[in-house]
């Protein structure tokens, strides 16, 4: 009897799994019936019962006409009747971009060939050259302190060095002039600009994400691409792009600017135009831009266009300089200096030639923007927020690792270590994200959900990193100065959470809602059948998307459970030469929790329907599951693509523990906030049926990833690979970097020396770096080490105290007679 049983749930949750069809399912109810009458495990009575509980349902959902009149069309007129209303721009919004490895990890059972198939990230000669060279030397003219205290901006030369150089066209192709680099390189350029000076970064960053540029090379007319993407790779244009407003932040579709067609004059004739009334803020480049691009809701109440008096929002390009339009005074975003103002205008006319794209594009901004968004944010912000992630843990790890404290290194305390942990595990997650989400965007993607998981995870991470930082470094991290490497990036942070989207917006909106329509491969099929105003037709193709759902559904249920049980051994991984050994468990459990997460987004929607639009928290929380599998995704494969570098393997253990811990507890936190109790209850235990199974990482692997930050070799370089590494002779992060990739000679010089402190030869060597000098000079004087030894140990000791010590300025903090002069403060550092 138990075998009979237990081959009946085995059989039915391998049916479930293959996501057998309904004829399958009949022959094997009809088979383990007569298994049973033929073991005498059950009587002609119950084989009777057996078949018509089970087989007889079962056929009527075989037969394809008695199903659909029977459950289908009932089912299609409840569907039409819960369905939530969406607008015209929410549906733009979610038919934007393209899905790709977002939806994998939607189907509970992601197929790891795709992912690894992807190559490596690679940069061509050209581009190598370009990043080494141009790039290194932009860096090198430019930094966060004389930025903000001298120039207010970029200084000039850098500016013009900027445009000389071809920063600005880096995108455009090379036929019009511009770089038409890959979207990887457009990343590393962001990436190592923005680990030396956030202005330079922006400035640059602009230009080549969202605007003018990137809008006319993919919905520009010929006439337009040939005038302006000449004049944008050259530098002789600036271009911005207007479309936030302080009543329509986040929410830029209800942008209240309006542009009316009408009649005008435009260089003395009639044409068809807009008469355009528009008021924007927070435009980044607006206060020197000689091109704006803007973005405003089209009327025709004179059907001048077409019959559509209302043909929504629209994209064009005007000159600054044309009449009317306004440059506003700058903002000035938390002492960054990047420029950054309003724009405004009033009935300004403009013709219809300047709508980007012309007259067809009209009313189709929206999905414009939307397309164009989806790559921006895949690129510039994650770049961006790596890029002085990558520059903090330079500098603290150095930091840790030289100042003593108690006679020993701070490294070795195991608060510091726990915070350097954090640091390190999500530096090496964020910059794995960031070079997958760049790959997907040279493979041809519009990756709208993996943009928005990239943008609001890679940035709020970056917020947690520099916060650690500025814990560890303590008082050298809050007294401003050109010395201290964290103060502006600590400052600046709340900015990158804040642009294109807000992060509390893109996390509890764009994430989940538009993934669970557009990743979901079959809710997005279900709409547009019910929406069909053909009946038979839409019966036909509701028939087919809700029992694929149904079926879908059920091999979720069969996976979460079967991977709950077997402690996620039976979830299915990559094969050995796909992946390595030692992270197959992690593949399988992102597939286990895949499962999950696909389960329980069903049940959130058929228990909540279209409420569930509106119940942000729980939307967020689902959005945080996709959003950590995805990172897990990235971070296995940059293992893969790096050569699977055994010394890596704390890094990718902590950050990959994390983000599965993570992902729990949102899980958990879905159940117990979930609207019906008794189905949390039930869900839980089906898919932690032995319990929680995800653990933050440990104490001993957080200190091996303290250990490996706090080491020069190449495990640390991979980890700031691609960050600009100031000279060492001029500038105080520099100086730290050189005197950490002493700290091995020295630490060797100090282990032989023990024996004469021992001895009372020579006194310990000392905690402050200013009095190692005259231990340096003692222990020399009595042989104990060479005159190249001593050069190691002054050295260490004159540029780790460049590092450790603090900036100060006079009394009266009066800076501006050298800002006057164009020069950075005097800093004394007393020695």
């Amino acid at each position: 009897m138990i075998l009979w049983l237990v081959l009946f749930v085995a059989g039915a949750l391998a049916l479930m799994m293959m996501r057998a069809g309904a004829w399958t399912w009949l022959v094997a109810e009809l088979a383990w019936i007569w298994i049973g009458g033929t073991t005498d495990q059950a009587n002609a009575v119950v084989c009777i019962l057996l078949a018509i509980l089970l087989c007889v349902p079962t056929l009527l959902v075989a037969i394809t006409s008695v199903r659909q009149t029977l459950i289908t069309r009932p089912a299609l007129d409840i569907f039409r009747k819960i369905l939530p209303g969406m607008s015209a721009t929410e549906r733009d919004a979610i038919e934007a971009g393209t899905v790709w490895w977002d939806a994998e990890l939607f189907s509970g059972k992601p197929d790891w060939n795709k992912l690894m198939q992807l190559p490596p990230p690679t940069l061509t000669a050209e581009e190598q050259s370009f990043l080494d060279n141009e790039v290194t030397q932009l860096c090198a003219m430019v930094s966060d302190w004389d930025t903000s205290v001298v120039w207010q901006d970029l200084q000039p030369e850098a500016w013009q060095f900027v445009k000389d150089k071809g920063f600005l066209g880096m995108i455009i192709p090379k036929q019009y002039g511009g770089k038409q680099f890959s979207a990887y390189m457009h990343s590393q350029v962001i990436m190592k600009l923005s680990s030396r000076c956030s202005v330079a970064a922006i400035s640059v960053m602009v230009p080549n994400s969202l605007g003018p540029a990137e809008l006319l090379l993919h919905y520009g007319t010929e006439e337009q691409k040939n005038h302006y993407l000449p004049r944008l790779a050259r530098g002789e244009e600036i271009p911005c792009f207007a479309l936030t407003s302080p009543y329509a932040g986040s929410d830029a579709a209800a942008i209240p600017d309006v542009g009316v067609v009408c009649k005008g004059m435009h260089e003395g004739r009639e044409v068809i135009g807009f008469r355009i009334t528009w008021a924007k803020r927070y435009i980044t480049l607006a206060p020197v831009a000689t091109v704006l691009g803007l973005a405003f809701r089209a009327h025709d109440p004179d059907h001048l266009l077409s019959d559509n008096s209302e043909p929504g929002i629209t994209c064009a390009l005007i000159p600054t300089s044309h009449p009317g339009v306004v440059t506003g005074r700058r903002h000035w975003p938390l002492n960054a200096v990047f420029q950054n103002g309003p724009t405004s205008g009033e009935n300004v006319f403009i013709p219809l030639d300047w709508v980007i794209g012309g007259q067809p594009q009209v009313g189709k901004g929206w999905r414009m923007l939307m397309e164009c968004l989806a790559a921006g944010r895949a690129i510039s912000l994650p770049s961006s927020s790596v890029g002085f992630s990558k520059m903090a843990v330079r500098g603290t790890s150095a930091y840790t690792a030289m100042r003593r404290q108690f006679k020993i290194a701070i490294g070795k305390f195991e608060g510091i270590q726990e915070a350097l942990a954090r640091m390190g595990g999500n530096l090496y997650m964020m910059d794995a994200t960031r070079r997958l989400s760049s790959l997907a965007v040279d493979a041809g993607e519009k990756p709208s959900v993996i943009s928005a998981i990239s943008k609001y995870h890679v940035t709020e991470r970056g917020r947690m990193l520099v916060n650690d930082g500025m814990d560890v470094i303590g008082g050298k991290g809050i007294c401003m100065g050109p010395g201290n490497f964290l103060a502006r990036v600590y400052q600046q942070i709340p900015i990158a959470i804040t642009v294109e989207g807000a992060n509390i917006l893109t996390r509890c909106l764009i994430i989940f809602g538009q993934g669970a329509i557009r990743c979901h491969p079959y809710v997005l099929k279900e709409m547009a059948a019910a929406a069909d105003d053909d009946h038979d037709r839409a019966l036909q193709d509701f028939d087919r998307a809700f029992f694929g759902h149904l079926s879908f559904v059920a091999a979720n249920m069969a996976r979460s459970l079967v991977a709950g049980l077997s402690g996620g051994l039976l979830a299915s991984a990559p094969g050995p030469d796909q992946a390595a050994e030692e992270t197959r468990v992690y593949y399988r459990a992102v597939a286990r929790v895949s499962a999950c997460f696909s389960l329980l987004t069903d049940v959130s929607m058929f228990v909540l329907g279209g409420s569930l639009k509106f119940r942000e928290r729980i939307s967020g929380r689902l959005g945080d599951v996709l959003s950590q599998l995805y990172l897990i995704s990235a971070t296995l494969k940059r293992y893969e693509d790096d050569g699977r570098q055994s010394a890596d393997l704390p890094y990718v253990a902590w950050s990959v523990q994390d983000a599965l811990h993570r992902a729990q507890e949102a899980i958990i936190d879905v159940l117990e906030n979930f609207p019906n109790p008794f189905i949390a209850f039930a869900l839980r235990i089906w898919m932690f049926p032995l319990g929680l199974s995800f653990r933050k990482p440990s104490d001993r692997l957080a200190s091996d990833v303290a250990l490996a930050m706090q080491t020069p070799g190449a495990a640390r370089d991979r980890l700031v690979a691609d960050a600009y590494r100031p000279d060492f002779r001029t500038d105080p992060l520099g100086s730290g970097e050189h005197a950490f990739n002493l700290l091995p000679q020295v630490h060797e010089i100090e282990t032989r020396l023990k024996q004469s402190v021992k001895d009372g030869v020579l006194p310990a060597m000392p905690q402050s770096l200013i009095e190692m000098r005259r231990w340096n000079a003692r222990a020399m004087e009595q042989g104990l080490i060479s005159i190249d030894e001593r050069v190691v140990l002054d050295d260490f000791a004159h540029y780790g105290d460049l590092t450790v010590q603090v900036d100060d300025f006079d009394a009266g903090f009066d800076m501006q007679e050298a800002v006057q002069k164009g020069q950075a403060p005097e800093i004394v550092i007393s020695t």
